[in-house]
């Protein structure tokens, strides 16, 4: 099961991470944080680069954090929270990624979600600093907290249609 965790982690927080790094940057095929900045713009969102910039930073941290196992409860949280943003703007296009769907952020908010249910396994920061006993109560905390901000973010940068026209 050890392994099973690690891999899981190991891959989701890898990938969430990389996609915030092209949010920010040249790197891994982005198109810096003009394009980052842009991209959040086009798709309705106020705020510039300092959207981008938190976006981007939550995705890298909140990766970063998933794939090392620490502070694994808060990592799963802000990576629902981000991807549930980013679900919301897939949305309109049906479930499929090749129609700009919402599969994947769907998929990693899937995975945070069983990370912080699971806990991250014993070959983690988690474990190896002796941090949170594992319960069910963590997964309650992370999807509310990941479900409410990323709601709630969106409410608050996010403009209408009617607006934006």
């Amino acid at each position: 099961m050890d392994l099973g965790l690690l891999i899981l982690r190991a891959v989701t927080g890898v990938l969430l991470a990389a996609h915030g790094v092209q949010k920010v940057s040249f790197h891994l095929g982005g198109k810096g944080l003009e394009g980052g900045t842009e991209e959040f713009r086009h798709d309705g969102f106020r705020g510039g680069v300092l959207t981008a910039v938190a976006a981007g930073a939550t995705q890298i941290g909140s990766g970063a954090l998933l794939a090392a196992g620490a502070l694994t409860p808060l990592a799963a949280a802000g990576a629902i929270g981000v991807m549930t943003v980013a679900l919301t703007v897939k949305w309109p296009h049906g479930l499929w990624v090749q129609n700009d769907g919402y599969e994947y952020p769907l998929f990693l908010i899937v995975a945070a979600a069983v990370l912080s249910s699971t806990g991250p396994g014993a070959w983690s920061v988690d474990a190896v600093l002796g941090l949170l006993p594992w319960n069910g109560w963590w997964l309650a905390f992370a999807v509310a907290l990941g479900v409410g901000g990323g709601l709630a973010t969106r409410a608050v940068l996010h403009r209408s249609a009617k607006a934006r026209s």
